[in-house]
């Protein structure tokens, strides 16, 4: 079945690929709006207006994916592997971009940065995050450290959180019950559920939203074993947004938000340090409060985005250790249009990170930036810029990007040519200078330069199509060897290829489909694909009634099996979801259910982890 998996999902994907473009360009109902994209420049500009091939998923798109992770589905996207998805849930996550690691991957949650000065990686965990509390979100990948600085060099993942209704009382209610099952054990127990309640709306010039969900999942063990006990997963989610409209040219925004979570995990005990069932304990605590002030003006406004957060994790094991983090960041920038043809947002970024390891640790960086994005009526779009990174440590780092584009209008629609080149800065970590494991006070920060190409053709009908090639190149990349952290002594030379397509090939009926190509020149990069595929066919029989059924193959990977410390060929996998959904009562409510991995693939994702086999959930969702 594996091999018959893997070929038939490859030749849809080319046949579909390749045959679909003359279908639907001879649609002539589907009519499709001009799509904005905001995270590459900070300003709200027409697709065909940007220098990227931005990757937007929407609220439809998160709607038609409920009773999912936001990994999952950030997972399906070109360029991005996000592995430890597809295992139990609480096994920890790793970002892989353009063949960058976690650390170069940086994750915004309504514009403001957000990460863990305690981890290895200082990234943000993901698995904090519940789908159904997001809006939208949008990923630009490449070096982007001249908008939003330190640790975004492979990918920038921008995270919009749902708005206040404009009712004056508004809410939702979700509720989500599945299996938790793996590959040679299918029980169809119920052991995952999934709750979120919402209550928002505006009254006056106040607009408030409160929500809060968990999620509960049992049934798998973290490691692989013919009798390993159950390893749960919960999760709790607190979220209070309030808005004031002092006048119309001041406004002010605050939150505050509280989220933990708690996982048994599996671990190396001493002597062997082989991973084993045990009794370990992963606990992940972190509140957020923020304000952001914005004042309005003829051409123009100045903001303030302002936060703090505040994390305790621990993990109890053999290896038991306590962290305690601490992040404060402002953000003050005006933005100013001089015309429709030409826009300009300065600012500088205040960042301050602390950990407690065997004494409390810290650092901070003060950067100026500025960018302009510049929109011809002849076809060339410049989106160019610069930061000097001031850091505490490091000294002065200056970084820049230059991203030209350029619009060709034909007959069937409109290509872009598009082109980049920047660099970023990227320091060590707190933990890497000074944490529990391996921490070295010499480190030297890493350098990236990342150099892309590509096309991209698009028209009103709902069809596009686009292809990019990067070159990344790192030096003084940060790796763990024998001794603990260090420079690398070689720079590593990454490059790829990127393939994106969408099409409504009849009407209600849309193809999706993407492919992505990564080779390490110099090196090696473990779980990382050189291929990876993804396509959905999703369609609306009705205007309350929609279903999708999606594809997704991953190429063989390297991993290191740590009982032997030889490294491991893992074999290529295929997996296949489904997705149903039907509107009733005037569209307040929604039955929706799903299946994942539906031919009950077994694979390995991370080698000695157990991984999900073929799972079942369904689900409802009022709105009032």
């Amino acid at each position: 079945m594996n091999k018959k998996v893997h070929a038939f999902g490859i030749l849809c994907l080319g046949v579909s690929m390749a045959g679909f473009a003359q279908q639907q360009i001879d649609s002539t109902k589907v009519q499709q709006l001009d799509e904005v994209v905001i995270t590459d420049s900070r300003f709200k500009l027409k697709r065909e207006n940007s220098g990227k091939t931005v990757i937007k998923i929407s609220n439809n798109e998160i709607e038609n994916n409920q009773g999912r992770s936001i990994t999952e589905l950030i997972n399906s996207k070109s360029g991005i592997e996000i592995n430890g998805s597809r295992s139990v849930q609480g096994q920890n996550l790793s970002y892989y971009v353009r063949g960058g690691n976690s650390r170069q991957v940086l994750v915004l949650i309504d514009g403001i940065p957000v990460n863990d000065p305690s981890s290895v990686s200082n990234e943000f965990d993901l698995r904090l995050v519940d789908l159904n509390t997001v809006e939208s979100i949008e990923i630009i990948k490449g070096a982007a450290s001249t908008l939003y600085g330190n640790a975004a060099a492979t990918a920038v993942i921008s995270i919009t959180t749902k708005k206040a209704s404009k009712d004056t009382v508004s809410g939702s209610f979700l509720t989500v019950v599945g299996t938790n099952q793996s590959q040679d054990n299918l029980n169809y127990y119920g052991s995952s559920f999934t709750n979120n309640v919402s209550v928002n709306g505006t009254t006056n010039k106040l607009t408030y939203l409160a929500s809060f969900g968990n999620n509960y999942v049992d049934g798998l063990s973290a490691a692989k074993s013919d009798h390993a006990e159950k390893d749960p997963f919960s999760r709790f989610n607190t979220n209070l947004k309030l808005g004031y409209e002092v006048s119309k040219a001041f406004e002010i925004a605050t939150f505050f938000s509280y989220d933990k979570l708690k996982s048994d995990i599996d671990g190396s005990p001493a002597p062997a340090y082989v991973l084993t069932d045990t009794d370990d304990t992963f606990f992940s605590e972190q509140t957020r409060v923020g304000v952001s002030p914005k004042f309005t003006y003829t051409n123009g406004s100045f903001q303030v985005n302002a936060a703090y957060t505040k994390i305790d994790r621990a993990i109890v094991s053999d290896f038991s250790a306590n962290y305690e983090a601490e992040n404060f960041v402002v953000d003050a920038f005006n933005k100013y249009v001089f015309n429709k043809t030409f826009y300009t947002i300065a600012g500088v970024n205040y960042n301050k990170y602390k950990s407690l390891f065997a004494v409390e640790e810290s650092y901070n960086n003060i950067d100026p930036y500025i960018n302009a994005v510049y929109v011809s009526d002849f076809g060339l779009n410049l989106n160019a810029g610069a930061r000097l990174n001031n850091h505490s440590e490091y000294g002065s780092h200056l970084v820049y990007s230059i991203n030209p584009s350029y619009n060709i209008p034909i007959s069937a629609g409109n290509i872009k040519v598009l082109g980049s080149y920047a660099t970023s800065f990227i320091a060590p970590n707190l933990s890497q200078l000074f944490g529990f494991f391996g921490a070295n006070a010499n480190l030297d920060p890493e350098e990236n330069t990342t150099v892309e190409g590509g096309l991209e053709f698009s028209n009103k009908k709902g069809f596009r199509v686009n292809a990019l090639y990067f070159n990344r190149k790192e030096n003084k990349t940060i790796v763990y060897a024998a001794n603990g952290y260090e420079n690398a002594a070689t720079k590593a030379n990454v490059h790829g290829f990127e393939t994106e397509a969408k099409a409504t090939l009849i009407d209600d009926l849309v193809f999706t489909a993407n492919y992505t190509f990564t080779e390490l020149k110099d090196g090696t990069r473990l779980r990382l694909p050189k291929h990876k595929a993804n396509a959905s066919l999703g369609y609306n029989f009705s205007k309350n009634m929609y279903a999708s059924f999606s594809y997704q193959f991953t190429s063989s990977r390297t991993d290191t099996d740590f009982s032997t410390y030889q490294d491991v060929k893992l074999p290529s996998f295929s997996l296949i979801d489904l997705y149903f959904s039907h509107k009733l009562i005037n569209n307040k409510l929604k039955l929706f259910a799903g299946v994942t991995n539906l031919f009950n693939e077994d694979y390995t994702e991370i080698i000695g982890y157990t991984t999900k086999g073929r799972n079942v959930n369904v689900g409802l969702n009022i709105t009032l």
